[in-house]
């Protein structure tokens, strides 16, 4: 009879604990609260690091596949979130991004701009019950705006410049986020 060793019983329950995390929904679940925990409050780019926007060409549609035309933001402090519902540091930062939308939604124009299926992000946002704003690009992103990575989340101010270039998960509803788009309002 072959009794396994102690060394190799570890390295089966090991690999068996990186499997569930990696292909059930308990591993995203993980990965969000993961993500949650190691979110830090964002960061403003050096005054002499922002560098202005460039151009406001840039075509998008809505969930209700309505035109939205970013040229029509111009001298409004935006939020620029882009984002998906498989990426667990994007939903792990949506709550926060909700709360702040709710303060700021008629202040700051909030785009959180996708790729996922439409009916996906709709199933997301009504089981989350969130109502942020979702965009869908239908021209070419600006070049000043574009990221391999998610979320990554821009914040323009009244004159074009990027204020801040986020990537990864944040606490967009921190004091340190709120007092910065209030001075950026205050302009």
């Amino acid at each position: 009879m072959i009794v396994p060793n102690k060394k190799w019983i570890l390295n089966g329950v090991f690999i068996l604990a990186v499997l569930v995390l990696i292909f059930t929904p308990v591993g995203f679940k993980v990965k969000v609260l993961a993500s949650k925990l190691l979110s830090t409050s964002a960061a403003m780019v050096k005054e002499g690091m922002q560098v202005p926007l460039g151009s406001y060409q840039w075509k998008l549609t809505d969930l209700e596949n309505r035109s939205f035309d970013f040229e029509n933001q111009r001298g409004r402090v935006i939020l620029v979130n882009f984002w998906a519902t498989w990426c667990p540091p994007c939903v792990a930062e949506m709550p926060s991004m909700q709360d702040l939308y709710n303060d700021y939604g008629d202040k700051v124009t909030f785009m959180f701009v996708t790729s996922d299926d439409r009916q996906k992000v709709e199933n997301f946002l009504k089981k989350k019950n969130f109502d942020l704003p979702v965009y869908y690009p239908a021209s070419e992103t600006p070049e000043t705006l574009k990221s391999k990575l998610l979320p990554t989340t821009y914040i323009i101010d009244k004159e074009g410049k990027i204020v801040v270039a986020e990537t990864g998960a944040a606490d967009w509803n921190s004091n340190k986020t709120r007092t910065l788009i209030d001075g950026l309002l205050s302009q």
